[in-house]
């Protein structure tokens, strides 16, 4: 009887023989389905449903193939069974995923992890897993035994408050399910509040996690609410802990003789800062005077910080852990307290500072002729916004024009000479938001960096170098001392190679395979040629994601972007950790002290760097919020934009007039089934072969903004190609640069 219903429920093959492929996972699926016995050809080929000889003999051979593979046995003569091997067990780290795609991550394999067979791990936890082992056609996949070790980690949600329960609804990407919160863990939480929720238990037999709220950040929506929930969203702080406060307000700011005579008196040599209109916390201004020789003496001044922050002090351990501060869309959270970053260590006008100084002899050239590094004091005469000195550069009016177009000569020397031994010359605008009294954006700007922003970032890059060279060029044969370096190492060939694939498309020829300074010249060469153009954006985004990312780091590889041997950072240390680190080390090799412990600098590196990328993240992440809050009144609107990422869940689409991008969903291209070709950069229908590839000019209509996924959803409206490749040839179903809903709408009137 039951052979009767196997026949009924599984189709013959009706004397067809099955391609290689088919017949062999076919013959495995039935003996591992049947694993603890054993079965003659015959039994095989029934058991698969093949019935004519030709078809058994394919079974005889295939079986032969499948003991000489090593995964079928021979157990007797003409018996079969598959080959169970043992399986692996091993640590990695857990990947939780909200669409229920769970992998452990094992020496960089992603090993996929069914719901069933994860114990309910976390996102980042340390698990000992048992890995199957793999079949031809099958992915490896793994069953977590054991949670060893979890990471502390939060959850950003809205809290929903019934009768009887409350839940949070987390915005996590790595949490499907709702926290289920007991009504005395609330915290005098209300439905509607943006909280911060951890999760306390998670049986398996549990659907939900159980958890706890941590923090009430506001209610939904509200924007203060909202740029908290994106900082505690990547684990970075938005408030001060008190006893940190406090320890600031007990700071002396007072400046005594005693300390005047131990540096060089800058205070009657005119100085001054410029800084962004919205700045408070200025660390850096520059000193000019000419000399007797006619050369000229610029200094960089820099706010002493750890002339106040003493190692391991309070505010020391808490700017250690921050490591640098973050800037939001709205805001900036400093890494000091705000009595310090914008008060004592501000480089205000008309106020004494102490400063740490590199002081720089130059020619009318822009040569150094020398150089010294020392603490100073200084009094600023003027403050001056990027806008009035830009200002005073282009029309030679207003204060201290002598000095700030003799700075701006040099500068534009300097920066000439760095382009000519190779450095990048990366020059995007960068999108800024004009916002409400509430927060919310009501128009979209472009910042530029123009003569005045180049002058600073110039002597800034003067001074890095000249800080990092000092300590870390070898002089006499001697071994340098430990330092902190800005590191950015060479390229990925096949990442620079991709690039130049792709600017080719738009008709922009690099030589990948050239040395490092003719391939930085030919992409200079493209960033200015690319300038003004639709694709600008897209091709400067492109080619910073073709670098490798700058880090903190003891091991000195020199600075690629830069084409410099040495670099530090050492010209902000109200705003990053780093910079602290190269003043103390300054300091104390200026005293003959002895080299620092290599392995605690490379630990605070590394921290550094991490944290820097976090407070990235995060800029971006307030960024995105912002687009889709000022996108949400712009529904059904069309724009034109560029193809700017391809992926196998859709194409994303920047906007020409805000650079705001969105997804075009795949599931909406409807004429055809689409499928990914990562090396070509494009999606590709499979039956009219119509492509979607990076940089071809699009327009779409905003079709969706959610806030909460901080994302925004484009109908494409029509394709427009690439102008600067031939026309292609698409087979395009009737209607195919209507949105769908509109196609549908009139598919439902001509039946009807």
């Amino acid at each position: 009887m039951k052979q009767q219903d196997k026949k009924q429920h599984k189709p013959r093959t009706q004397g067809l023989r099955l391609k290689r492929a088919e017949l062999q996972q076919r013959v495995l699926d039935f003996l591992t389905a049947n694993k603890n016995q054993s079965f003659n050809y015959k039994q095989v080929a029934f058991g698969i449903d093949t019935a004519s000889p030709a078809q058994r003999n394919d079974v005889i051979n295939m079986l032969d193939d499948l003991v000489a593979a090593d995964l079928v046995m021979e157990v007797s003569l003409g018996k079969y069974r598959i080959k169970s091997k043992p399986k692996v067990e091993s640590e990695g780290i857990f990947v939780r995923r909200s669409n229920g795609k769970n992998a452990v991550m094992i020496d960089d394999e992603q090993i996929m992890v069914a719901e069933r067979n994860s114990m309910h791990a976390l996102n980042g936890d340390r698990v000992r897993v048992e890995v199957s082992a793999t079949r031809p056609g099958k992915d490896p996949e793994a069953k977590v035994l054991e949670i060893l070790e979890t990471k502390d980690q939060v959850f950003i949600g809205t809290l929903n408050v019934e009768k009887n329960y409350a839940s949070v609804v987390t915005d996590s990407k790595f949490l499907a399910a709702d926290i289920v919160i007991p009504r005395k863990q609330l915290r005098g939480g209300k439905s509607g509040d943006k909280v911060i929720a951890r999760i306390t238990q998670w049986t398996d037999d549990q659907m939900n996690p159980r958890g706890e709220i941590v923090d009430i950040l506001g209610k939904k929506g509200e924007n203060t609410a909202e740029m908290h929930a994106i900082l505690a969203e990547f684990g970075l702080p938005y408030k001060y802990p008190e006893n940190v406060e406090k320890a600031a307000e007990k700071i002396d700011a007072g400046i005594t003789k005693a300390e005047v005579a131990k540096r060089e008196d800058f205070r009657n040599v005119t100085t001054f800062t410029i800084d962004p209109r919205d700045a408070k916390d200025f660390d850096d201004a520059l000193s000019i005077r000419q000399l007797a020789n006619g050369n000229w003496e610029v200094g960089v001044h820099i706010a002493d910080v750890t002339h106040y922050v003493t190692p391991n002090s309070t505010i020391d351990k808490e700017a250690r852990e921050r490591a640098t501060s973050v800037y939001l869309v709205d805001r900036t959270i400093p890494m000091l307290p705000e009595r310090l970053s914008n008060g004592i260590c501000s480089l205000r006008p008309n106020e004494e500072k102490l400063t740490f100084s590199a002081i720089f002899e130059l020619d009318s050239k822009a040569n150094v002729i020398n150089y010294r590094i020392g603490r100073t004091v200084i009094k600023s005469d003027r403050r001056f916004t990027y806008e009035e000195a830009q200002q005073v550069i282009e029309t030679g009016e207003g204060d201290f024009v002598r000095e700030i177009q003799t700075l701006d000569s040099l500068a534009k020397q300097l920066r000439r000479r760095r382009y000519d031994a190779g450095a990048l010359e990366f020059d995007r605008a960068e999108v800024r938001f004009e916002i409400d009294k509430d927060g919310r954006p009501i128009s979209v700007y472009f910042k530029e960096s123009k003569d005045a922003n180049k002058l600073i970032e110039e002597f800034m890059l003067l001074a890095n170098l000249t800080v990092a060279e000092s300590i870390g060029k070898a002089v006499g044969g001697k071994k340098p001392k430990n330092f902190v370096y800005r590191v950015h190492d060479n390229p990925d060939p096949e990442k620079i190679t991709n690039f130049a694939n792709i600017a080719a498309r738009f008709g922009y020829k690099i030589n990948p395979e050239g040395r490092a300074k003719e391939v930085n010249k030919g992409l200079n060469r493209l960033l200015k040629d690319v300038k003004g153009k639709g694709e600008e954006n897209m091709l400067s985004i492109l080619a910073i994601r073709s670098m490798a990312k700058a880090v903190y780091t003891t091991d000195n590889v020199g600075h690629y972007g830069l084409a410099l041997d040495y670099y530090t950072h050492f010209t902000s240390p109200i705003r990053r950790y780093p910079d602290m680190m190269v003043h103390r080390l300054l300091a104390k090799y200026a005293d003959g002290g002895r080299s620092a412990d290599k392995l605690k600098l490379e630990d605070q590196c590394r921290h550094s760097s991490d944290m820097e990328q976090l407070a990235s993240n995060a800029e971006r992440a307030s960024i995105r919020y912002k687009q889709v809050e000022f996108m949400q009144g712009k529904m059904g609107e069309i724009y034109s934009g560029v193809i700017s990422g391809v992926t196998e869940w859709g194409f994303y689409v920047e906007l020409d007039e805000n650079m705001c991008e969105g997804l075009v969903p795949v599931r909406d291209l409807d004429d055809d089934f689409y499928e990914l070709d990562e090396k070509n950069f494009c999606l590709i229908g499979r039956a009219h072969h119509n492509k979607y590839t990076l940089g071809d000019r699009v327009k779409v209509q905003v079709a969706r903004a959610d806030l909460d996924r901080k994302q925004l959803d484009f109908a494409l409206i029509t394709d427009e190609g690439n102008p600067n490749k031939p026309l292609r040839e698409k087979n395009r179903s009737h209607g195919r640069n209507t949105p769908r809903k509109e196609r549908q709408k009139r598919s439902r009137n001509k039946k009807s």
